[in-house]
């Protein structure tokens, strides 16, 4: 990823959309420790000409300003990939910018929001698969008027803090603990456990075509008090409403 000093002019807004279908048509499988690549860096021209391309063809059919964003998010996951060697984003590279962007597209209840000009913060809970990758596409962003950073924290006791919760598949076996010592708290939860939305999770990281696209999980949303732009809705390969234990 660029340095954040250098892309300051480009916003990552995105319409979630476009990451799932155009940034990672066949995302690398392996994390962001990978070292090279055999594939030939492109040019940013390149970059240019395809996100350019994208973009005109899309802001046809939705909003200008969404649509300039995905083509500056385009333009920013390949040409950092191109800088490190990649031939495309790897896949913790492509959930970062989700995670990252989710922020964009819900809203916490004011009991939940942290105070004007603090953090908005994005944790993990248990082993951290994204190594750089969440923190360089975290570097110099803000949310509204908060600047966004990145956290590892062991339990989710210590999530109180926290806007999104990014749960490992390292806790896949204490998820059902984990869910529970959460429920109500305004916190969004993220994962790639297999049914994670299914178990109570908020938003579920899936592969479809060998992309990577999320379902939600509205009715844990609505628990904790989280409101979802239409705009998150629209673009979810599922929207779940599942009844709560006790309801």
């Amino acid at each position: 990823m660029h340095d954040g000093r250098k892309r300051s002019s480009i916003s990552k807004s995105s319409d979630l959309n476009f990451i799932g279908r155009a940034v990672n048509p066949s995302v690398s499988r392996h994390g962001n420790t990978r070292r090279g690549s055999e594939a030939t860096p492109m040019k940013h021209e390149s970059h240019k000409a395809a996100g350019a391309q994208e973009y005109g063809r899309s802001t046809r059919a939705r909003g200008f300003w969404l649509q300039y964003a995905i083509a500056a998010l385009v333009y920013l996951l390949f040409a950092g990939a191109s800088a490190l060697g990649q031939q495309r984003p790897n896949e913790y590279q492509v959930k970062a910018a989700y995670l990252y962007n989710f922020g964009r597209f819900v809203e916490w209840p004011a009991k939940g929001a942290t105070p004007q000009n603090s953090s908005f913060t994005i944790c993990i809970l248990g082993e951290d698969p994204f190594g750089q990758a969440l923190d360089a596409t975290l570097a110099g962003e803000t949310i509204g008027s908060q600047r966004v950073t990145a956290r590892r924290i062991s339990s989710p006791q210590m999530s109180g803090d926290c806007q999104i919760l990014f749960i490992s598949s390292s806790e896949a076996s204490r998820l059902n603990k984990i869910i529970e010592a959460l429920d109500k708290n305004a916190v969004l939860t993220v994962s790639d456990i297999p049914q994670f939305s299914q178990r109570q999770g908020m938003i579920q990281f899936v592969q479809e075509e060998n992309r990577i696209r999320f379902e939600v999980n509205l009715t844990a949303t609505q628990r904790a008090g989280l409101t979802l732009s239409s705009e998150l809705l629209k673009v979810a390969t599922a929207v779940r409403k599942n009844p709560q234990p006790g309801d």
